[in-house]
């Protein structure tokens, strides 16, 4: 049964839309009425998206190419939707990666973390008055329960010390976590909602950037094994769209269900902190 409810007349932004998850997603909002951007990386697969979608739905989504690794093309990105003076209802922030090793972007910062977390942060609160214009809005940022195994070090949040596959990406995960739960504290009362959401394993290409013999024994696994795309994305649909949920902020959602507490003794100082290191990176921070 869907768990997307109608959206037409909603305009929504969906990150890392070109496959998988964000695909899914893209696709049922587009399904529901939606008025949908698609951001992502590779021309040729977020064209391809574009087609499959419009025939799928007969909407055809419209594109924002963007390596989100990079701050000045999340900056840029984000000014190109402004510019085109639609509204924004809903912000999906799926993009995300997993790299075997150690790689850095153009401004020398940790590439997992700069994709996963740092370019969420950019894009949300580049985007966050029109999306107040626009309210009730939501912005739904997929994290994961490998949060759970991360560590945040703020002298360390490069990885520079001690690097591995497993806990950049799941410390990528819990700042999306500490983020999700201050900017929903931050935005109380703007009738801008901000959750989090684990749509659970899923059918996709997140490993794609590691070419080599472990991923090309890996991916038929990931294919067979986990859940289709569609399927994975209901919790982040029924977050982004249930009427029931206008008011709803603050969450963490895994399989269509809330979890109150994600963290059971949240930091304080290192939730501060992570936001004044996140600003200093990004160059970005709510109008005060």
């Amino acid at each position: 049964m869907s768990v997307t409810h109608d959206m037409t007349g909603r305009a929504c932004l969906v990150t890392g839309a070109s496959d998988g998850h964000g695909r899914a997603v893209a696709e049922a909002l587009a399904g529901a009425g939606a008025d949908v951007v698609l951001l992502g990386r590779n021309p040729q697969k977020c064209e391809a998206a574009q087609r499959e979608i419009a025939a799928a739905t007969g909407r055809k989504p419209d594109l924002i190419l963007c390596d989100l690794a990079n701050r000045t093309e999340v900056g840029r990105a984000a000014d190109e939707y402004l510019a085109s003076g639609r509204p924004l209802h809903v912000l999906v922030n799926n993009a995300g990666l997993v790299n075997l090793h150690r790689q850095l972007n153009a401004e020398g910062l940790e590439q997992t973390f700069a994709v996963n977390y740092l370019s969420m942060f950019q894009l949300s609160l580049r985007l966050f008055e029109r999306l107040k214009d626009s309210a009730p809005a939501r912005i739904v940022n997929i994290s994961s329960d490998t949060y759970k195994i991360g560590k945040l070090d703020l002298d360390n949040l490069q990885l520079e010390r001690e690097y591995s596959v497993s806990q950049s990406y799941a410390r990528s995960k819990l700042a999306i976590v500490y983020f999700t739960l201050e900017l929903a504290r931050r935005a109380e009362g703007t009738g801008v909602t901000v959750n989090a959401v684990d749509p659970g394993p899923v059918a996709s290409n997140i490993a794609a950037n590691n070419p080599g013999f472990l991923y090309t024994l890996a991916k038929p696994m990931i294919r067979y094994l986990f859940p289709s795309a569609a399927r994975a994305a209901r919790t982040c649909l029924l977050v982004a769209t249930d009427p029931a949920l206008e008011t709803s902020t603050g969450g963490y959602w895994r399989s269509r269900k809330r979890r109150d507490r994600p963290l059971k003794s949240p930091d304080p100082e290192l939730s501060a902190g992570l936001w004044r290191e996140s600003v200093r990176l990004t160059g970005e921070n709510l109008p005060s």
